[in-house]
């Protein structure tokens, strides 16, 4: 062999390694996001939303208040103001104008918002998330109008729970 170690240096070279990894999962903490015993649950549901502009917004904004609250709607005095605005774009998948059967679309709902406390006006989150539906868009009008707008309630409603999870780790540090 070229290069043999000493037991010694082997035992040493071990005992760093495992000091190393024992450093690194020490950082690491578990801790229950959605559980009742922390301050989490009570933290969210004092977060002021701001009003909606439109109707996918409000869908958010509603699916968002039912999320941090369990039901019981909004906190008549809040720790936290979260300003939120929300966009819907609708797009077809396919450029086949020929075509007599459904055709293939998305619509993609962001958010953009910002947490911040109401004591201070500190910002503690900002960030944008998207979420996009997949819908079949049929000949009818009608059908396409509601095949949008049901696309966009699924696409909203995830986009909630996306929120909710950022706000929640946020708030349980």
């Amino acid at each position: 062999m070229l290069f043999e170690l000493s037991p010694v240096l082997r035992r040493a070279g071990r005992v760093i390694v495992f000091l190393t990894a024992a450093g690194l999962i020490a950082g690491c903490q578990v801790r229950p996001l959605y559980s009742t015993s922390s301050a989490v649950p009570q933290k969210l549901a004092s977060i002021k939303i701001s009003p909606a502009d439109d109707r996918v917004e409000q869908v958010v904004r509603n699916r968002l208040i039912f999320l941090m609250t369990g039901g019981a709607g909004e906190a008549a005095t809040a720790d936290y103001q979260l300003q939120m605005n929300v966009t819907s774009a609708r797009a077809n998948i396919l450029d086949d104008e020929i075509s007599t059967a459904l055709t293939p679309g998305r619509v993609t709902v962001t958010a953009t918002y910002s947490l911040s406390s109401t004591k201070d006006s500190k910002v503690l989150k900002q960030g944008t998330r998207s979420v996009t539906a997949l819908v079949d868009i049929g000949n009818q009008e009608f059908a396409k109008l509601r095949a949008y707008r049901d696309a966009e309630d699924r696409a909203g409603r995830e986009l909630a729970e996306f929120i909710r999870a950022d706000l929640a780790s946020v708030l349980g540090r």
